[in-house]
C-alpha cells in the first residue's frame, strides 16, 4: 500500500516549469490523504491566473497515479488560504531572491 511519504516523494518530482522548483518546495501542497488505493491532494498555485495551471495539475495527477497501488487521484485546487512566499522554506526563498 502506498504511504503519504511515497506520495510526497513523487510530488518533489513535480516542478513549476516557469521557475524549476517543486510543488512541495514552493509550498503548494496543503494536504495529502491516502485511503487504500485512493489519494486525495489539496493544493494551490502561486496565482489563480497561473499560465501553467493545467500542466502542473496534470503532472501531479499523472506522477501520483504512476505509484504502485494507486488507482484514483483526486486533486482539490483551493485558493483559501491564498499562497504566499512564506510557505516556501527559507533556502528556496533565498534562491529566488525573496
Amino acid at each position: 500500500m502506498v504511504s503519504k511519504e511515497d506520495v510526497m516523494k513523487v510530488l518533489r518530482e513535480c516542478y513549476d516549469p516557469e521557475i524549476g522548483i517543486s510543488v512541495v518546495d514552493l509550498g503548494l501542497i496543503y494536504d495529502v490523504k491516502v485511503d487504500g488505493d485512493k489519494v486525495h491532494i489539496k493544493m494551490t498555485l502561486t496565482t489563480p491566473g497561473c499560465p501553467m495551471h493545467s500542466f502542473m495539475v496534470n503532472d501531479v495527477q499523472n506522477k501520483v497515479k504512476s505509484l504502485k497501488g494507486v488507482k484514483d487521484v483526486k486533486i482539490d485546487l483551493v485558493w483559501d488560504p491564498p499562497w504566499v512566499p512564506d510557505r516556501m522554506p527559507k533556502e528556496v526563498r533565498k534562491k529566488l531572491g525573496l
